[in-house]
C-alpha cells in the first residue's frame, strides 16, 4: 500500500533484501576499520573513504545524467544533514580506538530510538502503534544490559568507546530526522548522499590533522582491500541504497530494521578479530531481534 506521496507504508521483499545486504556489510564495516587501525589512522580512514565515494558518485551521476547542481532550496538543510553525518563518523572511528567493533555497533544502533521518537512529530503517518513501541522497548532493554556489561568490564578509557558509539547513534538518528523534517527525500538520492559524504570529505581531514594523525599510504594488501570495500560498498553503494529507501519507505520501519547490524557485527567480530561474545551481549542481541519482529509486524 502507498500513501498520497507514492511512498509504501510497509516494507516489501525488495526493501527487506536491500536492508539485509546493507546491514550485513555495515556489521562487517566496523570490523574492517578495526582490522587496519594499526596501519591507517581512524579519521584518515573516514576522510579517504568519503573522498573516494564522492568521486564514484560523481562518475555515477555523469553516466546516468543525474543533475546535482541545480537550485532547489536544499542547500542549507543538506549541509545540516552533512554536518550531522560527519560528526557521526568522527565518533564511530574514534570510538573503535576504545572498544570492540561488535560492542560499538550495538550502541551505534540506538539510532532508531531517536527516529521513532522524533519523526512522528514531523511525519504523523509514521507514528508507532503500542505493539511497535513494545518492540522498541525490547531493543532499548538490550542496549541497557549491554551498557552495564561494558561498565563492569571496561577500565580507564575503555568505556569511552561505548559513549562515543551512543553519541554516533544519536547523530545518525538526528540525521534521518533532519532529512525527513526538511523534506530532503524529494531530491535525488544521489544529491542527498553527496551532501553528506562531501561535507565529511571537506571537514574531517582537518580534524584528522588537528589530532596529529599520520597520513601515509605504505599499507598492506589487507589495508588496501579494507579501504576499497569501505569506499565502494560502504560509503557509496550501501549509503546510496539507504538514501533511496528513505524516499520510498517509512523511516521508522527501515531504521528499526537495521538493529540486525549488531548481529552481523558480533558474527564478524568473533570470526575475524577474535572478540569475545559475552552471555550478556548475546542476550542483548536476542532482544534486539525480537524488537525488529514486533516493530515490523503489519
Amino acid at each position: 500500500m502507498r500513501d498520497m506521496n507514492g511512498r509504501k507504508e510497509n516494507l516489501d521483499s525488495l526493501a527487506v533484501g536491500m536492508l539485509l545486504a546493507c546491514c550485513m556489510f555495515w556489521g562487517l564495516q566496523q570490523v574492517l576499520v578495526k582490522l587496519i587501525l594499526s596501519e591507517v589512522a581512524p579519521l584518515f580512514q573516514t576522510s579517504l573513504r568519503c573522498i573516494g565515494a564522492c568521486v564514484l558518485l560523481l562518475v555515477w551521476c555523469r553516466m546516468r545524467g543525474i543533475q546535482l547542481w541545480q537550485r532547489d532550496g536544499s542547500l542549507w538543510p543538506g549541509l545540516l544533514a552533512g554536518g550531522l553525518f560527519a560528526a557521526e563518523f568522527v565518533c564511530i572511528y574514534l570510538g573503535l580506538l576504545h572498544t570492540t567493533a561488535s560492542r560499538l555497533t550495538v550502541f551505534l544502533y540506538t539510532a532508531p530510538f531517536w527516529v521513532a521518537a522524533l519523526v512522528p512529530w514531523v511525519v504523523p503517518s509514521e507514528r508507532l502503534r503500542p505493539m511497535q513501541w513494545l518492540g522498541m522497548a525490547c531493543a532499548f532493554v538490550a542496549v541497557v544490559f549491554a551498557m552495564r556489561d561494558g561498565v563492569a568490564t571496561s577500565v580507564g578509557a575503555g568505556n569511552m568507546g561505548d559513549w562515543l558509539g551512543l553519541t554516533a547513534g544519536a547523530l545518525w538518528g538526528l540525521t534521518t530526522v533532519s532529512i525527513r523534517a526538511n523534506q530532503l527525500t524529494r531530491i535525488a538520492p544521489e544529491k542527498l548522499l553527496l551532501y553528506q559524504i562531501a561535507t565529511t570529505a571537506v571537514v574531517v581531514p582537518w580534524i584528522s590533522l588537528a589530532l596529529g594523525e599520520t597520513w601515509s599510504f605504505n599499507w598492506s594488501p589487507l589495508a588496501w582491500g579494507s579501504m576499497l570495500a569501505q569506499t565502494a560498498i560502504g560509503a557509496f553503494a550501501s549509503y546510496l541504497a539507504w538514501m533511496w529507501m528513505l524516499g520510498h519507505y517509512p523511516a521508522t520501519k527501515i531504521s528499526v530494521f537495521v538493529f540486525l547490524t549488531p548481529l552481523f557485527a558480533l558474527l564478524f567480530g568473533t570470526w575475524l578479530l577474535g572478540e569475545t561474545a559475552t552471555p550478556t551481549l548475546l542476550a542483548s542481541l536476542g532482544l534486539v531481534a525480537v524488537g525488529i519482529v514486533l516493530v515490523n509486524r503489519k
